[in-house]
């Protein structure tokens, strides 16, 4: 007896709806400051319909001296958690001297960072929320001299534009980014930026907007 064997075929990827191409292209036309390496990166699968993500590592005299990662998701559909149809995920993470990650108000102090990155930017945003994690790592023996060393980790979450704003109008992603990319290189201690110092595009921009990780 012939057994015949049929052949799966794996479902359609979902067509990228226009609204969502814009918001990346917006992403793409962030302008970010010289220390910041920014690349496409994977974006999680199963979050929302649609999602790309950047990441970033800030490099002074050619070392890495903080990193992070935004993530833009997207589902036509709404969803109540978001109060929209987009979401912006960051993640930033920089070395601190021991002395600051004791400090008490350090935790406070680093939220900050990014809630006055966004309103310098202008990305307006609602439904914020997000950590901040301090860790410090004391060294003993051998690698007592080295020291001890700490890092400290923002995590935050939120919608981009403003709750009254129609369902289908697409926030300018670019300031988004950009105040992120402010967030990344204020937690790794870098200055502001003197007057008359412009920011650079994108150098390595990300491609067409990603759907999971393996695009």
């Amino acid at each position: 007896m012939v057994v015949r064997h049929e052949t799966r075929r794996e479902p359609a990827a979902p067509v990228e709806p226009p609204a969502f191409s814009e918001a990346v292209h917006g992403m793409r036309r962030a302008a970010v400051r010289p220390e910041l390496l920014v690349e496409a990166a994977p974006a999680p699968q199963r979050i929302a319909p649609f999602s790309s993500a950047l990441s970033a590592d800030v490099v002074v005299d050619d070392t890495d001296i903080g990193t992070g990662r935004i993530i833009l998701l997207h589902d036509p559909a709404g969803n109540d958690a978001w109060g929209g149809t987009f979401r912006c995920v960051t993640y930033a993470r920089a070395e601190i001297e021991v002395e600051v990650a004791t400090d008490a108000m350090v935790a406070e102090v680093a939220w900050t960072w990014l809630t006055e990155a966004l309103d310098a930017h202008d990305a307006t945003h609602h439904e914020i929320a997000g950590t901040v994690t301090r860790v410090a790592t004391d060294a003993f023996g051998q690698m007592a001299e080295e020291g001890g060393t700490a890092q400290i980790e923002i995590r935050a979450s939120w919608t981009p534009g403003s709750p009254d704003d129609h369902p289908d109008t697409v926030p300018d992603l670019a300031r988004h980014v950009q105040a992120w990319g402010e967030l990344l290189c204020t937690a790794a201690g870098l200055p502001p930026l003197p007057e008359g110092v412009a920011l650079l595009p994108l150098r390595r921009p990300a491609p067409g907007g990603q759907r999971g990780e393996d695009r």
